[in-house]
């Protein structure tokens, strides 16, 4: 987990540097966040349940399965981006064959998604747990009440998590709503909530763990919230200096969930300063080679823009209801 955290974290350093550079368009960072998506990502069985993730949330698709190849394949809009073959912006989530559900960009829309992939879990009588990822800002939207709503009217095998860092962009949690924690919400739908230090990377597992062993078993939804922060600004096109103080930051990074898994893991005898510094370098080493082999990877075929737009023959995948809609009787001329 400490070791998946790290990459995360050297993957999020490497797409700020290249943003720079001016070769990645477009960064969500993840910084801050690494230890409520490990955590939460890690009980969850690979090959078998579904991730629904929200654009920031790279160390759960990792945690998935996906490596930083993929991640940068992603970034630089190449053929093999496994999200959507260069087509999405970068952060948009997507792996078929490890069951990582694409989002879109407008706030809140996976929730729904994901109520209805659970849906379909239980209507089939599959052995899986879904769970999405979200910020505290898809906590203000209406997909997110309505897919928790029908989550707990079905009683869907289904995880909640939000990553809730204080901010939907640059609104303030206390803009956003009049209690105190998004987990008491969960009461409404008739499941139950609970909220977690998110840099408290082994009470964000324990928690998620009592809450995906919950939902196998057929007991239902649950609510999880993870205090959490993000250090840098909400996208690279972000100026967080408008609504947060420098100090604020500083006081959160105080609070880094890889330096805290650090502290605990050499306090357990696990993990000495030597063996963090050579692991940290390993991955650095293996980030900028990967880095640096989705750079020279393929570009998308300029004839394949179309790929996956409109129906081809033969497409199994396309209804066959023709190609037109059939027009009602048209009305009759003026003059009858």
């Amino acid at each position: 987990m400490y070791r998946m955290m790290v990459t995360a974290r050297l993957c999020d350093e490497a797409q700020f540097r290249l943003n720079r550079q001016g070769k990645a368009p477009f960064v969500v960072p993840v910084s801050g966040h690494e230890g409520c998506q490990v955590a939460t990502a890690w009980p969850l069985r690979k090959g078998q349940d579904v991730f629904v993730p929200y654009y920031r949330d790279m160390a759960v698709c990792l945690t998935a399965g996906l490596t930083p190849y993929d991640v940068f394949l992603g970034v630089f809009g190449k053929r093999d981006d496994p999200s959507s073959g260069g087509r999405q912006m970068p952060a948009h989530w997507s792996a078929r064959r490890l069951n990582i559900v694409t989002g879109s960009s407008p706030i809140a829309t996976q929730i729904p998604h994901a109520a209805g992939v659970a849906y379909a879990v239980k209507y089939r009588g599959e052995d899986a747990v879904v769970a999405s990822w979200f910020g505290d800002g898809a906590t203000s939207e209406g997909d997110w009440h309505e897919g928790l709503n029908f989550s707990g009217i079905h009683k869907l095998p289904v995880v909640w998590v939000c990553e809730n860092n204080r901010y939907a962009i640059s609104v303030p949690l206390s803009k956003q709503m009049a209690v105190k924690t998004v987990s008491e919400r969960a009461s409404a739908y008739g499941f139950p909530g609970e909220t977690v230090d998110g840099n408290d990377v082994l009470g964000c597992y324990e928690a998620m763990k009592r809450a995906v062993d919950r939902a196998r078993s057929g007991e239902g939804p649950t609510l999880l919230e993870c205090m959490t922060y993000r250090f840098h600004p909400h996208t690279s096109d972000d100026d967080d200096r408008t609504y947060r103080s420098r100090e604020e930051v500083e006081e959160a990074r105080s609070k880094d969930p890889i330096l805290m898994l650090g502290n605990d893991l050499k306090g357990l005898g696990l993990m000495d300063d030597e063996r963090i510094e050579a692991l940290r370098t390993e991955q650095k080493a293996l980030v900028d080679q990967e880095v640096d082999r989705a750079w020279n990877a393929p570009d998308p075929d300029p004839e394949s823009a179309l790929l996956h737009v409109f129906g081809e023959a033969g497409d199994d995948a396309m209804p066959s209801h023709g190609t037109e809609a059939v027009p009602a009787e048209p009305p009759p001329p003026e003059d009858a």
